[in-house]
């Protein structure tokens, strides 16, 4: 390892912690480990061997030669664990979402603030280089004005029996939506939702945003859909950008209806192709933080908590509509 390296400890090292635990010790970073199975400790043991392994997250916490952690247990236990991580004097990644209430997320918020420390949350989506090529695209005027944007993200994928298919496929993507929109809040959040496998979580689901200056943002997420499709169209009133998560291609559609409603369709072209790491782009940002005392500008607390705030709205119109909405997460 290397001894400049901030060392950082991983509590959670199960379905999605075992890639944090790979991409923190592929960066000489990985410090610790906390799991409380205790069935996987022999594999962790020798995969990396001289790596300091706890039963008890609250173990690792003592090590002072451990400034910062990752959360990376089941949501419903990410608000508890990152308090104490703060508490103990630690900087705090913690996987999304960063808790399943936005007041306690709220307090993990003002707790990281009034002790010192970072609080970030791992929304991932955010570091793949196309998100960032657009947030730029965007942000120059190039679009003209965002009128709105669309989300899908739909799969005959792995159904759950308790988080419905918002909060379990589409955290991401509210993150995504709400960083592209310059991390305003929106004044009105709708939902609607469909049972179709079970009596009590939401196969399908349909989020809208209604922000201020006249823009709206869709998300539509289902398990239950014929085909794979993760794709983003931003319409501008001077052009109409579409991302597509699979093929990691941003094209811009130069079409438009002009004020006399006729139709301009000036062709179309990718302006943007490529993918990167974006766990260890996350990681990476996330050690930078904790060397330079940085609060991160793309996934603080703040952002963590306007994400779970329009999550509990939806989860409100859920509820109003003659469902009972099942909130979880894990990724």
């Amino acid at each position: 390892m290397n001894g400049l390296q901030v060392q950082v400890g991983v509590i959670g090292a199960g379905n999605w912690g075992r890639n944090v635990v790979r991409t923190f010790h592929s960066l000489g970073a990985l410090g610790a480990v906390a799991e409380a199975d205790d069935a996987l400790h022999p594999a962790l043991a020798a995969q990396y061997p001289g790596v300091a392994l706890h039963a008890d997250y609250r173990d690792l916490l003592l090590a002072d030669e451990i400034p910062a952690v990752v959360v990376a247990t089941p949501a419903p236990t990410h608000g508890q664990i990152a308090r104490d991580a703060l508490l103990a004097g630690k900087d705090v990644l913690v996987e999304k979402p960063i808790t399943l209430a936005s007041a306690e997320a709220e307090a993990l918020v003002a707790l990281a603030r009034e002790r010192g420390r970072l609080l970030m949350v791992g929304h991932l989506l955010l570091f793949q280089p196309a998100v960032q090529w657009m947030k730029a695209y965007l942000d120059q005027g190039a679009l003209g004005r965002v009128v709105s944007l669309h989300q899908e993200r739909l799969n005959l994928g792995k159904a759950r029996a308790v988080e419905n298919a918002l909060w379990s496929l589409g955290v991401h993507d509210v993150a995504v939506l709400l960083y592209l929109l310059g991390g305003q809040a929106p004044c009105r959040v709708e939902a609607t939702g469909q049972r179709i496998l079970q009596p009590s979580v939401e196969d399908d689901v349909h989020l809208h945003m209604h922000f201020l200056a006249g823009t709206t943002a869709h998300l539509h997420t289902s398990w239950l859909w014929p085909e794979k499709r993760r794709r983003l169209v931003v319409l501008g009133t001077d052009g109409m950008l579409v991302y597509d998560e699979v093929a990691q291609s941003v094209t811009l559609h130069r079409k438009r209806i002009g004020a006399d409603l006729q139709h301009v369709d000036e062709g179309s072209a990718v302006l943007f192709q490529g993918s990167g790491e974006p766990l260890m782009l996350e990681a990476s940002h996330f050690l930078e933080g904790v060397r330079s005392r940085t609060p991160s500008p793309l996934i603080d607390g703040r952002h963590g908590v306007d994400v779970v705030r329009v999550l509990e709205q939806a989860s409100a119109c859920l509820a109003a509509a003659g469902t009972e909405p099942q909130a979880g997460g894990g990724r």
